[in-house]
């Protein structure tokens, strides 16, 4: 099995998506990423089964079980800049 180098540089991104992703309120999350659509997928559940989803101006999208908040997917993921 071959094992993968993170450069220094993604070492130190990892680490800014670290320090914002412990900020949020949920603590166990899934992280799913397609490069071919540049799509990130963040759920909140292991099997999140939204029953419906809202799609704000900024390109992410939320989904929702009932009123709980269950996942979210961000469009254009690698062209997302820190605020």
């Amino acid at each position: 099995m071959a094992t993968e180098i993170l450069e220094e540089k993604s070492v130190r991104h990892l680490l800014k998506a670290v320090a914002n992703l412990v900020r949020l309120p949920k603590t166990h999350m899934w992280l799913d990423y397609d490069s071919e659509a540049d799509v990130l997928y963040l759920h909140f559940e292991e099997k999140p089964n939204s029953t419906h989803s809202e799609m704000r101006d900024d390109g992410i999208i939320l989904d929702y079980k009932g009123s709980r908040l269950v996942g979210l997917t961000v469009l254009d993921a690698s062209q997302r800049q820190a605020a």
